[in-house]
């Protein structure tokens, strides 16, 4: 591909204003559907640490399950960005835990420890049918990941509206194990993805 970081960058520009656009009954009848994925799918993952994220621009909001998977006895947390160049940092959230603001604006847990992931919730700009994701270009989901020795369950969630054919990974992009949209759970296996009922990680 021709100039692929332009070529991004447009296709962020556009995923972006399509999920943005996407009217307010709509989202939130796509947004129960994944919940519902998600809460089926993580009760395989009951008394694990969890990351989640605090949605931006018309994301899918995980925060209404957030309850389901306590009950559940999973701890969640939520992620703050320490340098530029670094991985996130993961620290613990309960729903009434004190926020402030971060970079980008982005609430940030006060004061909680920081925990080390079994499981990781990701928002996806865009994804493909490879399981590859299409973030916001700054890599710091895939420093992440690549920092633990052993890689935490990753799963990806999306709308379908942002499904492409290739996000044309480069060697430091990382799949997704799993993407969840509002049609169901998917997993990537043999570099395509295919569905599934719930979420597997044998290193769990």
């Amino acid at each position: 591909m021709d100039n692929l970081p332009e070529w991004k960058k447009q296709q962020r520009k556009e995923l972006i204003a399509a999920r943005e656009a996407i009217p307010e009954v709509t989202h939130q009848q796509w947004s129960l559907a994944i919940s519902g994925f998600l809460t089926q799918g993580l009760s395989q993952l009951q008394k694990k640490v969890i990351g989640i994220y605090w949605p931006f621009r018309g994301e899918y909001d995980p925060r209404p399950i957030a309850r389901d998977l306590i009950q559940q006895d999973a701890i969640l947390a939520l992620p703050e960005i320490t340098g530029k160049h670094e991985p996130l940092c993961f620290r613990k959230w309960l729903p009434e835990t004190p926020m402030q603001n971060g970079a980008y604006g982005i609430p940030v847990p006060v004061g909680t420890q920081f925990v080390r992931l079994d499981a990781v919730i990701i928002p996806m700009v865009g994804f493909d049918q490879h399981g590859y994701r299409l973030g916001y270009g700054s890599g710091y989901f895939d420093r992440t990941l690549a920092s633990y020795p052993l890689q935490p369950l990753s799963i990806g969630v999306a709308f379908e509206l942002q499904r492409l054919d290739n996000v044309y990974p480069q060697p430091h992009d990382i799949a997704m194990h799993y993407v969840v949209t509002e049609k169901g759970i998917f997993q990537t296996k043999d570099h395509q993805l295919s569905v599934r009922e719930a979420f597997h990680d044998t290193n769990l």
